[in-house]
């Protein structure tokens, strides 16, 4: 499979890499195969994940907090195997990002929800609002995280289908119905992620007209690019998936899911606020480094 199919590796944080990918990349080119669509296997993986909430919702009993974690980690597997299913079909769409998004934010609220319906039977309601700012503060922290892989891809190796898209030049389709309602989520989705980020829609452009300038010089100002945010990127990789679960199913297998949530909201939100500082220095120091090197 080639690396085009493949996520980028320098970037990858250590689960992905080692144990979620290689098991995806197993099953891609079966799944090809056998025609099956990018959005089954999302759809696969978001079923995979509702079962997770449900065991979860049963985390007292060890047996079902396994079953929970295993359930999870199938939606993972999944979650790395359907864009790689698309990139090698050549079936990307705006659609099918969106079918992507919404399957990885189901499986999270079937598992927060799981979890809070045990919890607020033990605890009382009040659980709730701690469970309901938890899930906005992901929500928020996700989205970031993917605005920098996205950025990476784009700006670092010219991958056209991770450019991220201005809000601005996002088309309302005429029509309603499924296309209306994939315009609206899109782009609520990324001018939430362009908010908590870091990234700007003036950065970007601005970065664009350089490139313009310089059509001869694109392979030296992505090495720029991938040399100062390569490692800026894998530090973001701490609002990944793949960690929050690990910390629910520990979490869940001290009897103590309530630590989970306050730690999304007390320990990660503070985490993103110093990303988001830090990657403003990034892009500024990275202008300066362009125009540098262009000035040679």
């Amino acid at each position: 499979m080639s690396e085009t199919v493949k996520r980028t590796s320098e970037i990858e944080e250590f689960t992905n890499l080692y144990l979620i990918h290689p098991i995806s990349s197993w099953l891609v080119p079966r799944l090809a195969s056998l025609r099956v669509s990018p959005n089954a296997v999302s759809l696969s993986g978001m079923f995979s994940g509702v079962l997770a909430g449900v065991a979860y919702s049963q985390y007292q009993n060890t047996a079902f907090a396994l079953a929970g974690f295993a359930f999870m980690l199938i939606w993972h597997i999944m979650d790395g195997a359907d864009g790689q299913l698309a990139r090698l079909t050549q079936t990307q769409s705006e659609f099918g990002k969106v079918i992507d998004g919404i399957c990885d934010y189901v499986v999270f609220i079937s598992v927060y929800v799981g979890l809070a319906l045990a919890l607020s039977a033990e605890l009382g309601l009040w659980v709730w609002i701690v469970v309901l700012g938890a899930g906005a503060s992901h929500a928020i922290q996700s989205g970031a995280y993917e605005v920098q892989r996205q950025e990476y891809d784009y700006w670092g190796h010219g991958k056209a289908s991770a450019r991220l898209p201005d809000p601005h030049d996002l088309k309302k389709p005429t029509n309603g119905g499924v296309q209306g309602l994939s315009f609206w989520l899109n782009c609520g989705y990324v001018k939430m992620q362009y908010a908590f980020s870091g990234v700007t829609s003036e950065q970007r452009r601005h970065i664009h007209e350089i490139f313009l300038k310089h059509p001869d010089r694109h392979a030296e100002m992505r090495r720029l690019y991938r040399e100062t945010f390569a490692r800026s990127v894998k530090v973001w990789s701490v609002m990944c998936a793949n960690y929050r679960t690990f910390a629910i199913f520990i979490a869940c297998i001290f009897k103590e899911p309530l630590w989970y949530f306050w730690f999304e909201i007390a320990v990660l939100n503070l985490v993103l606020f110093a990303l988001v500082q830090k990657q403003k220095r990034y892009n500024t120091f990275y202008t300066s480094r362009l125009r540098d090197a262009l000035a040679e």
